[in-house]
């Protein structure tokens, strides 16, 4: 059973995704005009504007419940392992590829936000709505559908609390059947509480625990200042195959830089657009770059903050593709959060490993919520009625199950199936978004000239010839 889903996943992902993901995140680069850098203070900006409403939520809400989807254990334990199977190189790739996907980003959560729709008394949207309404492809929306529904809800829930479980008890030696039941108690308190509860608890312990993880890397990062242009060094000689220690496995970097880049930040994948499109706001771009903003939150800030403290500390090991280790300087560690637990640790012995424990908990237990909210929506997407409220049941009892199945299952294969959830994700909403790219792009040059006049953006979808917003073409005739 192992062997089969080792070979689904490089299939799923061979190099061919790796450069629809460079090649997509490049021409939307180009495309917006490297929005990335221009609009950076537009995304900080709108960050706090707008409020929510009977329907949505908030840009911050909306921002916090996107983030609490990116940043999880992906953040700790993924950076962890593109450093164990790529070498410090694989860091490079994790930043380029955030920087590229931060402007899919923006395609992806904009395209969210026109093509929304009511459903249940909220906003609803994400890759299924706009692929239907956008490109009119009905079997193609209901394949991303029901890929994300079986990702979100039965693939990825197990990578994140096997990731808790691990910690957990590396930390405090508690059993991972007893933080399992806890998880899946924990986790069945909010979801029953719909997209309204889950804001409301992302947007108080997304910006605690992403602050207090950071606040703990700056500080280890003063102590080893005078290390920082060798740790920088070591990164980028090794992207580059300059570094003899990790001469032979760029390509190893490259990949594993881009995956779990991807997983990390989410970029593209298709996750994000559905907390995007339940925002509140009067212009669809205005969410577009507050997401694409989260990339930088998420791979700039919280990745980089991983990664510093692994390499300065040294506490790591970096497998060789023919065997062994090409360097190993913490013999019989696993792979994974433990790599972060051995390097604050070096700093503070007594707190080190608890906190990463406390932190990846905090992170992966939001990530799990937003799962949960992906999956609904996608849910009430098939459910074009909205007659089946058994199914929302069957759905929460599935993430419940799988959320605790993670914590007793081996990392190897949870961390697998996770990437294959993702992978075919990527694929999907990847593809749809370059072929729709087109009313994402009218969104920028419409919240760009308005924006220029002083005005405070306000959209109009007949006036840029976008079919099918309805949402946006009932507001203009209030």
């Amino acid at each position: 059973m192992e062997q089969a889903i080792n070979a689904i996943n490089n299939i799923i992902w061979s190099n061919a995704l790796v450069v629809l993901c460079i090649g997509v995140g490049v021409y939307f680069s180009f495309a917006t005009g490297f929005l990335q850098v221009r609009y950076f203070r537009d995304m900080v900006k709108l960050l706090f504007g707008g409020s929510s409403s009977t329907k949505g939520v908030s840009s911050f809400q909306a921002f916090a419940i996107a983030l609490s989807g990116r940043i999880g254990t992906g953040n700790i334990a993924g950076v962890a392992t593109a450093i164990a199977m790529g070498g410090p190189g694989a860091v490079f790739w994790m930043w380029l590829i955030a920087f590229l996907g931060a402007a899919s980003a923006y395609v992806e959560a904009t395209l969210g936000q026109i093509y929304k729709e009511v459903k249940d008394g909220q906003y609803r949207g994400g890759p299924a709505f706009y692929i239907e309404k956008g490109l009119g492809v009905k079997w193609y929306a209901v394949a991303f559908a029901v890929a994300t529904i079986l990702s979100t809800a039965l693939f990825l829930p197990g990578v994140q609390s096997n990731s808790i479980a691990l910690s957990v008890q590396n930390a405090f030696a508690v059993p991972v059947e007893y933080t399992g039941i806890g998880l899946v108690l924990l986790v069945g308190l909010i979801i029953v509480g719909g997209v309204k509860r889950i804001a409301k608890v992302a947007e108080v312990v997304v910006p605690f625990m992403a602050g207090a993880y950071i606040l703990m890397a700056l500080i280890i990062l003063i102590l080893n200042f005078r290390g920082i242009p060798s740790v920088f060094g070591l990164i980028f000689r090794s992207a580059f195959n300059l570094e003899p220690a990790f001469g032979g496995i760029l390509g190893m970097a490259v990949s594993w830089g881009v995956k779990r880049g991807i997983y990390s930040n989410e970029a593209g994948q298709g996750t994000a657009p559905h907390a995007a499109a339940a925002a509140e706001v009067s212009h669809p771009a205005k969410q577009g770059l507050v997401q694409a903003f989260s990339v930088y939150v998420d791979t700039l800030f919280v990745c980089t903050a991983t990664a510093l403290v692994i390499l300065f500390t040294g506490k790591y090991n970096v497998q060789n593709p023919s065997g062994g280790y090409l360097v190993e300087h913490i013999p019989g560690a696993e792979i994974g959060s433990e790599y972060t637990q051995h390097a604050i640790a070096h700093h503070f012995p007594t707190i080190g490993a608890g906190f990463v424990a406390l932190a990846l908990l905090f992170f992966a237990f939001t990530t799990i919520m937003a799962y949960y909210y992906m999956a609904e929506t996608n849910l009430s997407y098939l459910d074009q009625r909205g007659k089946q409220k058994w199914a929302v049941w069957g759905l929460r009892i599935l993430i419940l199950f799988a959320t605790y199945y993670g914590t007793i299952k081996t990392a190897g294969v949870a961390w697998t199936m996770g990437d294959i959830g993702v992978g075919v994700m990527a694929w999907l909403n990847l593809i749809a978004i370059f072929l729709l790219r087109k009313p994402a792009l009218k969104a920028l040059k419409d919240y760009r000239r308005q924006r220029d006049a002083g005005k405070d953006p306000v959209f109009d979808a007949d006036e840029w010839d976008i079919k099918h917003a309805e949402e946006w073409t009932k507001r203009k005739s209030r």
